[in-house]
């Protein structure tokens, strides 16, 4: 079935191949020259319909529990490698045979699972290396009393008898070549005796090196040097940087309530479909709004709570009912968090493709909403 994109029906994502397709170009790059191996965070992005344009890029998928561990292993392939902050006896059973590597958050954790894992898996630990780059306290896997790795003063040689790598995630939207090497080359000193050791090294994500003028080659020839001087396979674990810029959340103006401020109401919610705009306080922006617009608007979400909006923002034109809005850069942590919050209608999911063809890869209905919640 075509689609006609001015006949669809709002909420959507709309996810675009063609600058996918850039995005991985740039990883394309990344890996020739560092030899480093990528595999995709299914955390940020989990829309499998579009896996048929990543894999020939990627080397497989990294996640953070049981459910995404069976996506990768179902639907990407390549290495599925396997992370969560606590994995329960029935958790190991399921993930270890569809794993090819197992990263443990704790020694104790480690400790608890390594009959059950070591059978199926190379198996890891994450590390806290105790310094990171993460403009959000809440996204700060280094902050004080983190439960995020293993600190160097609770780590001795032993543990390479159990492990064969190590990971180290430290990174949020690092967009600093020169800050990461920073850190890679405190790594390198401070951890060079267990390094020694291991066959992998996993440095997690965050790295946004797909960013405007991001210095690849500068990143790629560090990398490449580290993993030169301690005979390691490199892993990173992209995930935002992959699918920056490649999708908008479409939403309809339903209504303007002017209350000393306009405020444009949308047929979509920050806490239902695009939670993080919610959560890190970071406005939204709207593909059709003007730095030097003269008309002023709230965009403001559809949901009861009260605080809930996407951004304020100006318009060349006066908002009119009816009227389409793309709220831009909406694929990293808006599909894998969506919600059923105020019984709200959910997106539907498309894929442009670089022909301009539009496929609907998901859409969901009442029932979608009421078996969520229990079977009759």
């Amino acid at each position: 079935m075509r689609f006609n994109e001015n006949q669809l029906t709002t909420p959507y994502f709309m996810v675009d191949e063609k600058k996918l397709i850039e995005n991985l170009e740039k990883a394309k790059q990344l890996k020739k020259i560092s030899g480093a191996k990528l595999v995709l965070a299914l955390k940020c992005f989990s829309t499998w319909g579009t896996f048929d344009t990543i894999k020939p890029y990627l080397d497989g998928t990294t996640s953070s529990g049981p459910f995404e561990v069976q996506l990768g292993h179902e639907t990407f392939g390549g290495e599925t490698h396997a992370y969560s902050v606590g994995y329960s006896s029935h958790d190991i059973n399921t993930v270890a045979p569809l794993s090819d590597k197992i990263i443990f958050n704790s020694l104790t954790q480690l400790a608890t699972h390594f009959e059950a894992a070591n059978p199926f898996a190379s198996l890891g630990l994450r590390i806290n290396p105790e310094r990171s780059v993460a403009g959000q306290d809440l996204a700060n896997p280094t902050r004080p009393y983190s439960r995020l790795g293993v600190k160097q003063d609770l780590l001795d040689l032993s543990i390479v008898d159990k492990v064969d790598g190590f990971m180290f995630h430290m990174n949020c939207e690092n967009k600093d070549a020169d800050a990461f090497i920073e850190i890679l080359d405190y790594i390198s000193n401070t951890f060079a005796e267990y390094l020694t050791h291991l066959k992998w090294l996993s440095l997690g994500g965050g790295i946004f090196f797909t960013a405007p003028d991001y210095p690849i080659e500068k990143l790629a020839l560090a990398l490449k040097a580290f993993s030169e001087k301690h005979q390691l396979q490199l892993y990173l674990e992209p995930g935002e940087a992959i699918i920056t810029r490649t999708a908008d959340l479409v939403v309809s103006v339903i209504d303007i309530v002017d209350n000393n401020k306009k405020t444009a109401i949308v047929d979509s919610a920050t806490e239902a479909h695009r939670l993080d705009t919610l959560i890190y306080n970071e406005p939204a922006s709207i593909g059709e709004a003007s730095a030097d617009g003269a008309f002023p608007y709230i965009i403001g979400s559809c949901s009861c709570l009260a605080g809930d909006q996407f951004c304020e923002t100006q318009f060349d034109e006066a908002l009119q009912i009816g009227q389409k809005l793309h709220i831009l850069d909406s694929a990293g942590y808006t599909m894998v968090k969506l919600n059923w919050f105020n019984g709200l209608k959910m997106p539907s999911i498309y894929y442009k493709r670089v022909d301009g063809e539009i496929e609907l890869l998901n859409s969901f209905d009442y029932q979608d909403y009421k078996d969520s919640l229990g079977k009759g």
